[in-house]
């Protein structure tokens, strides 16, 4: 029990890697904000209950900075304070290239992706230092993606923000020595949830679900249990001395990232 007696918020919750890290983080005895702009995400929150754990549920937008404090306002108020933050929340902004990508596109990605999680930390932080003052220590875990490390795994957009998030992750480590709240990048491979379900709804039909997740030396994709166990890592007591890093959950893939190349002019093929 891992997180009894912890204040958790966890974004993205309505689904995928949010939904099954608000499980777990409740069943390891964490009380859990589940937020997302979904309405289901009070199914969530209610299947935590269900289960026997606690559980609040709050749709906000997470790249809304009134919203990001409701969230933090709601837990502090709920549970007693703040532990932990999981800036899970994320879109994909499409599979367009650069040229194709219009700047509204890469600025709503940006938006929700990048500016999302600094808003948690700015947030959130504080109130986790707070706490930390009296527990050791808290954290913030930001979900980035292997798309942030190098290109090949993802779309302008979607890389460019993923790769801020894991600039994020380093800088708020930086400016929060001293404090005992630790900050750290979750970067998943391919993963099966609600941003990924087309992939993954056109591969079943096509019956072409060996090719999923093929290039990473796993040769397959990622469940969202899988994500969500180590972000559960980075949050805990056991990652008590792991700061400012990008954990790489994806099979392998970012050993080498191979990619199909577009050549400038042409579609991929």
């Amino acid at each position: 029990m891992r997180f009894t007696g912890k204040s958790i918020i966890v974004t993205g919750a309505a689904s995928g890697i949010g939904a099954a890290a608000a499980r777990l983080f409740a069943a390891e005895g964490g009380a859990v904000l589940c937020a997302d702009w979904a309405e289901s995400v009070r199914d969530t929150a209610e299947a935590i209950t269900a289960a026997g754990g606690r559980a609040e549920a709050l749709r906000i937008d997470a790249g809304r900075e009134e919203d990001v404090v409701a969230a933090v306002a709601k837990a502090c108020d709920a549970f007693g304070g703040l532990d932990i933050f999981f800036a899970n929340a994320g879109i994909s902004g499409g599979m367009a290239n650069i040229f194709d990508t219009t700047p509204e596109l890469f600025a709503e990605v940006l938006r929700v992706n990048l500016i999302g999680p600094f808003l948690a930390v700015k947030h959130a932080a504080p109130k986790i230092a707070e706490r930390a003052r009296e527990t050791g220590g808290g954290a913030l875990v930001l979900t980035a993606s292997v798309a942030g490390i190098r290109s090949g795994a993802g779309s302008p957009a979607y890389s460019a923000s993923k790769a801020g998030v894991i600039n994020l992750a380093q800088v708020a480590a930086q400016q929060l020595a001293g404090s005992n709240v630790r900050v750290n990048a979750l970067c998943p491979g391919l993963t099966e949830t609600g941003m990924t379900k087309p992939t993954f709804d056109y591969a079943r039909e096509a019956g072409k679900m060996e090719k999923i997740g093929r290039l990473n030396p796993l040769r397959r994709a990622a469940q969202a249990e899988e994500l969500a166990r180590a972000a559960l890592f980075l949050a805990s007591d056991e990652a008590s001395y792991v700061n400012g890093q990008a954990l790489a959950v994806d099979g392998g893939l970012s050993s080498s990232h191979p990619v199909i190349r577009q050549e400038f002019g042409k579609t991929a093929v």
